[in-house]
């Protein structure tokens, strides 16, 4: 689902982009901007993933990139269940999280000096 980048509103439309100009109808931001593309990525070089874009200062704001990709992110329940899946996956691996607790941890720690 394509949606805005500040306020989540969805956004609807035939057209594969949105126009360089065209704004949100829920909170005015603009659509075409770095934050709603899928090559956007704060840690690479000019925070996007193509190297050979030109630097954009203002991420919120509209730009004429030409290579724009509305990204596309599927519902916030199927990304709760991927995060579930992987906490799983992990604990299989790493074994069950029962680690004592901070008071039991404390009891260690001064069983250490003789206290």
């Amino acid at each position: 689902m394509r949606h805005c980048h500040r306020c989540g509103h969805p956004w609807e439309s035939e057209k594969r982009v949105p126009g360089v100009k065209e704004f949100c109808e829920e909170c005015s931001a603009y659509l075409h901007c770095c934050l709603n593309c899928r090559f956007h990525d704060p840690s690479v070089h000019n925070e996007c993933a193509i190297p050979t874009t030109d630097w954009v200062g203002d991420k919120e704001g509209a730009n004429f990139c030409d290579e724009f990709v509305f990204i596309d992110v599927g519902d916030a329940s199927s990304a709760e269940d991927g995060s579930s899946q992987a906490r799983r996956a992990l604990e299989d691996v790493l074994g069950d999280s029962d680690a004592p607790s901070d008071s039991d941890r404390m009891k260690r720690f001064k069983g250490l000096f003789g206290e």
